[in-house]
């Protein structure tokens, strides 16, 4: 088996890019939400379920030994829940998208949540190295009056570091739908250094975007009212409401506010969507 030590920006992958796979599927057991299978080919795994608040909700932490995606990377993170059972995931910290060395790399995320069930998808945020080649998908299919809760943040180049986005690309894909048929639907094509990263319409020179999503058979006008009560500490933060779907938008350069608006959001939001108080995930503290 190939090493899988954590490899930097400034080494050159192994020619192959590495082909990682998971599938997780969680049930309802009595009372309990349980990772009920789970498999992975090369390296992406989980090594066990949590349950910091009972045994109602699953947690998990996604990882990737390798520490980030470079060129030729392929990954596929397919997360299945079943009726009636809850499972939330998280990562130990930032995702990386490394410099690809011309070679592409893609992520492909399908997250499945049957009727009855919820799923909070609250991943730590994706930095995009300067020089990066990548695809990135993440599809939501929901069942009947199934909830989702999930953040999207993404990072352009290493402010830290004094390293802008100015090569490379990176194409998203976003997309939600209820019993087949679409409630939310985007996709970004984001080249470095593009003139058109200043506009007012698009990222107004900002670094640092995202979204998180709340996804449910109704979402009250007074929770889009709530939440619009938080602000960030720094850049822009915005709420909005569509049919079935809350949408907390942030635009700065600043990832810590986002990330802590983000979860600011998401603890008015859980409550009123899933009955529960927030319970962050301890290694996000860490």
């Amino acid at each position: 088996m190939p090493d899988i030590a954590p490899r930097d920006a400034g080494h050159a992958a192994p020619s192959f890019g590495w082909r990682a796979r998971l599938a997780l599927d969680f049930e309802r057991r009595g009372e309990r939400s349980v990772l009920a299978r789970r498999e992975h080919t090369g390296p992406l795994r989980v090594q066990k379920a949590l349950y910091p608040e009972g045994d109602a909700v699953s947690h998990a932490i996604l990882l990737h030994p390798p520490a980030g995606i470079a060129g030729g990377d392929s990954l596929a993170i397919n997360v299945s829940v079943g009726e009636a059972a809850s499972a939330l995931l998280t990562t130990p910290g930032a995702g990386k998208w490394y410099r690809a060395d011309g070679r592409p790399a893609e992520q492909k995320i399908k997250l499945s949540v049957a009727a009855g069930a919820s799923l909070e998808w609250l991943p730590q945020e994706s930095m995009v190295f300067d020089g990066a080649d990548g695809d990135a998908t993440l599809d939501v299919q929901l069942a009947g009056d199934a909830c989702f809760i999930g953040f999207d943040l993404w990072c352009l180049g290493r402010r830290a570091h004094g390293e802008r986005f100015e090569h490379g690309r990176l194409d998203t894909r976003l997309r939600v739908a209820r019993d087949g048929r679409p409630v939310f639907a985007e996709q970004a094509k984001l080249r470095g250094n593009d003139a058109r990263f200043a506009s007012a319409a698009v990222l107004g020179g900002a670094t640092v975007f995202g979204s998180l999503l709340a996804a449910a058979p109704d979402i009250d006008a007074s929770l889009v009212e709530a939440c619009r009560l938080e602000c960030p500490t720094a850049g822009l933060g915005a709420v909005t409401r569509l049919p079935g779907l809350l949408v907390a938008r942030y635009r700065g350069d600043d990832t810590e506010a986002a990330r802590h608006w983000f979860a600011r959001q998401w603890a008015i939001v859980r409550p009123a969507l899933l009955g529960r108080p927030a319970c962050p995930p301890r290694i996000w503290n860490t």
